[in-house]
């Protein structure tokens, strides 16, 4: 069984990134173009910091691919930190200068950030050795990997795209969107927002909330089109593919909520309106007229389209702080501030995406089979042919 695996490390302001993703089948052809503007739709959105103006994330390929195609080997990537020139001081792994650590100590650790609860679990008395994993920094990893299980999805016409649904409470009273809303989100607009009309009122707001040091939250939609009947199972719980799916869009940083399809909305109604009617085809096989259940039901994808929405709450990181403790003295003390966002809605919806689409990769070379891409594409093909003739005619 192959099954497709990430591991990540380093840290916010350490020399880099490192991710080493595995289970890629030999053959998949490999677009760094592709990974590169990928990487850019994760810097973009109107309230990112200054830390966006530094980074380039240039993703360099050391391993797992040879001319431009994957060799079945992991894959390993490299992201350097190109602000780690200002930090080497603080954050070389070998040798640092002690007063410039002490200078760049955390000792008040944010609300709702890991930083309290990680000095508990690791006993660290320094926070930054809790923050600089802890960061969302890590995510830019994530992003170039989840772009290579694009590049396989894609080429079974599976597409996964996203937009933000709402900020604040802009938007909150909107229903869940189809894949025509999400395909008509204007990359290049200031925020990503799937409704075009209340992209205004929402820049206005993170102006506002970044005069008042403030930070916002908000949804993001993720659907994934194209995706065959029958990923996932229903037989053992962890193989259920939305408990798979919840877990991995719930990883993304400050996502705090997970819905698929339209749960919310279905939880608050009776069955007949919650269920989703099972048509005949007009050229065979089987056909909705709604989404609600959002591509799956008992765990197993339905052949509808996979629709996910991660509810973020508002950033950790206060510039105007709030009410904590100083570790060192154990007196009541303002939190600490660290360069941050004051919302990163976009950046998490691509981040979304990439969680999605590793999840989605894994499940269906989990179903299919095959070490190259030649026997993914020739198992695929029998697949869907043999789902389109199912069922067979019993005879009477």
């Amino acid at each position: 069984m192959r099954r497709v695996l990430l591991t990540t490390a380093g840290e916010s302001h350490g020399p880099g990134l490192t991710a080493v993703l595995t289970g890629m089948p030999a053959g998949l052809a490999v677009d760094l173009e592709f990974i590169h503007r990928e990487m850019k739709r994760r810097m973009h959105g109107y309230g990112r910091g200054a830390r966006m103006k530094i980074e380039t994330d240039a993703v360099e390929i050391r391993g797992g691919v040879r001319g431009g195609e994957t060799l079945g080997s992991p894959i390993a990537i490299w992201i350097e930190n190109r602000d780690f020139r200002s930090w080497s001081a603080v954050m070389d792994p070998i040798e640092t200068d002690p007063a410039r650590v002490e200078k760049r100590r955390v000792h008040a650790p944010r609300p709702g950030h890991a930083d309290l609860a990680g000095g508990l679990k690791y006993l660290r008395s320094d926070l930054r050795d809790v923050l600089e994993r802890a960061s969302a920094r890590e995510s830019a990893a994530r992003v170039a990997c989840g772009s290579i299980a694009k590049l396989l999805l894609s080429d079974l016409g599976i597409e996964i795209r996203s937009g933000v649904r709402s900020l604040g409470p802009i938007g909150v009273d909107r229903p869940v969107p189809n894949w025509a809303e999400i395909e008509r989100v204007d990359e290049s607009s200031p925020l990503r927002a799937i409704h075009h009309d209340l992209e205004d009122e929402m820049v206005a707001l993170v102006d506002r909330t970044k005069d008042e040091g403030d930070t916002l939250g908000g949804a993001v939609t993720v659907i994934a089109h194209g995706v065959p009947a029958g990923l996932g199972s229903y037989v053992q719980w962890n193989e259920k593919l939305d408990g798979r799916l919840a877990r991995a869009v719930m990883s993304v940083p400050a996502v705090k909520a997970v819905e698929i399809g339209a749960a919310l909305a279905a939880s608050a109604g009776p069955g007949s309106a919650a269920h989703d009617p099972i048509e005949l085809g007009d050229g065979g096989g089987f056909s909705r007229p709604t989404n609600h259940a959002g591509g799956l039901e008992g765990g197993v994808t339905n052949g509808a389209d996979v629709v996910i929405t991660a509810y973020k709450k508002p950033i950790s990181t206060l510039r105007k702080g709030m009410p904590s403790v100083d570790l060192d003295t154990m007196e009541p003390h303002r939190s600490q501030y660290e360069r941050s966002d004051v919302t990163a809605l976009p950046a998490a919806g691509v981040i979304a995406e990439s969680m999605v689409a590793l999840i989605l990769a894994d499940a269906l070379l989990e179903k299919l089979g095959g070490d190259s891409m030649a026997e993914v594409r020739a198992h695929f093909e029998a697949t869907v042919r043999l789902q389109r003739a199912w069922p067979e005619p019993r005879s009477t």
